[in-house]
Order: C-alpha cells, then structure tokens, then sequence
C-alpha cells in the first residue's frame, strides 16, 4: 500500500484546520476577514517564490506546454474564490451553515470526475461523500441552527464549495505539467490578483507596523506556504474525489485547536461527527491504498 499522497493530503488539511485557529484569533483582535485571506495568500507566495528561485536550474515545465499555466491560475482563483465565499457565507449564513455548504466540494469534485472520465463513480464514494457530509453537520451544529439562512448565505457557501474544487482541479492538472515551485507560485499570484479587488488597503498596509504581524507571517507559512506544499504532491498521487474527502478532516482539526488552546467545548453530538468524519476518512484510505 501506498498512502504517501494521502498523508501528504492529510497533513494539509490538519495545517489548514489549526489556521483556522489563528484566523480566529485575527478576528478576535479586530482584523477583517478579507485582510487575513490576503496575508495568508501573501505571506504563502512570498514563500513559494524563494523556493521556486533557489530551485529555478532543476524546474523544467514539460514541453513548456501553455496549459500548465492556466491550471496554475485556476487553481489560484479557486483558492481565492474558496476564502472570499467562505467569509461571505460566514457574514450571511454562520460558522455552521457556512462549514456544511463549504464541504459539499467533495459532490462537486467526484460528478466533475465522473462527467470528464478522470474517475469512476460508485457506491462506495457516494456513501462516504454522505457520511462526511453528516459529521460536519453534527460537528458543526448545523442541524439545531435556529435562524433562516439567506439566499445570498446559501449562494455563498455553494460558491466556496465549487472554488474549492476549482482548485482540486487545478493543482492536479497543473502537477502534471510542471513543478510544485512553479505551480504554486503561478497559483497564488493569480490569487493575490484576486484578493486585491477585496481587501481594505487601509487596514492591509497596517498591518506591516502592528504587534500581530508575527501571526500574520505564522498563519501565511503555515496556512499557505507548507500545508499547499505538502497538498500539491498529495493530490498528484491522489484520486480528486480522496483529496476532497479527506481535506475534510479541517474542520476536526479546527475544533480539537479551539478545545485544546481556545477553551471552547464540544457536545456529545459534535463528538459523534468528529468520530464519523476520521472513521470515514481512514476507510476511504485503507480502500485507496489497497
């Protein structure tokens, strides 16, 4: 068995769960979502660019074929679109509404898959696309959220579904064609484009001479510059419909970081979706590997 793509997908994930922890604490400290997108994004190519520098001579983009860089970009602007959309529903919607729709990407992902031949649908995929699907709504709390959701909230968070397979899409083909320094250097400059049509230039700029720049540069390293990292050479080795199920293990991540150094709580509910989230994500796995 292989599991060298789905661990690197994995520990993604985790990475992106904990930066949702330090997102938290921006937010607490008065900085706005857009401004805290856009460093991560920054922060994240600053890191893949030095990279893709000091690797420049050993990069070679096959047949220098012109397709890789529309990938990249794709892949940018769906990363973009994934954390714009994200906020939005959160704004319109609520953390809980707005995690479930986010993590409907996996459905997108595999009818995408099926509808092109990259993979075949089944069963098994349907069923642990609904299994996950009901762990975050537990998690999550979802199911017992006593205010109506807005249309613009549901358009949203669909919207940060549908970007997030936009970039599972983009990545993966990009990997193909050229090397992870070039593919996310190409990716998140298309996404700082994006990002700059959002964020506060104000309140951007100062954070440059503010106390929390340190968080800024954490959540950047981790949030961007390992976790896609280590995501790019997981998806490369993993089925896009596997790399969208397992990144689902963000937001258990996400909630054991609020337990452990936030001081929130989890229900007996919350609990039940983590457990059905990490059992459906380990079968899926096993049954990838083998």
């Amino acid at each position: 068995m292989n599991y060298t793509g789905i661990l690197f997908v994995l520990t993604s994930a985790v990475l992106w769960g904990i930066t949702g922890g330090v997102g938290d604490i921006l937010m607490n400290k008065g900085w706005g979502p857009a401004t805290i997108a856009f460093y991560r994004g920054f922060v994240g190519f600053i890191f893949f660019t030095c990279w893709y520098l000091f690797r420049r001579k050993k990069i070679k983009i096959k047949n220098n074929n012109p397709h890789f860089y529309s990938w990249a970009a794709l892949a940018g602007i769906g990363v973009a679109g994934n954390f714009t959309f994200y906020f939005l529903a959160i704004e319109s919607a609520g953390i809980p509404i707005a995690a479930t729709l986010m993590y409907t990407a996996p459905i997108f992902v595999l009818l995408v898959s099926f509808l092109l031949g990259i993979e075949r649908s089944s069963l098994f995929k349907w069923a642990s696309i609904a299994f996950v699907l009901v762990g975050v709504i537990l998690l999550t709390g979802a199911y017992s959220s006593g205010t109506e959701v807005s249309f613009m909230g549901i358009v949203a968070g669909l919207g940060a579904g549908i970007s997030y397979a936009f970039f599972i899409f983009g990545f993966k083909k990009a990997a193909k064609l050229g090397s992870p320094q070039a593919t996310l250097t190409i990716a998140f400059f298309a996404f700082i484009l994006v990002m700059l049509l959002r964020i506060n230039f104000g309140e951007a700029i100062s954070v440059v001479s503010s106390n929390d720049i340190g968080w800024f540069i954490v959540l950047g390293i981790i949030g961007a510059g390992l976790s896609f990292i280590l995501y790019v050479r997981g998806v490369k080795r993993t089925a896009p419909s596997t790399a969208s199920i397992i990144a689902m293990v963000e937001p258990v991540t996400a909630s054991l970081f609020g337990i452990m150094l936030l001081g929130n709580s989890l229900t007996l509910m919350q609990y039940a979706g983590m457990g059905l989230i990490l059992a459906t994500i380990t079968v899926l796995s096993v049954k990838q590997s083998s």
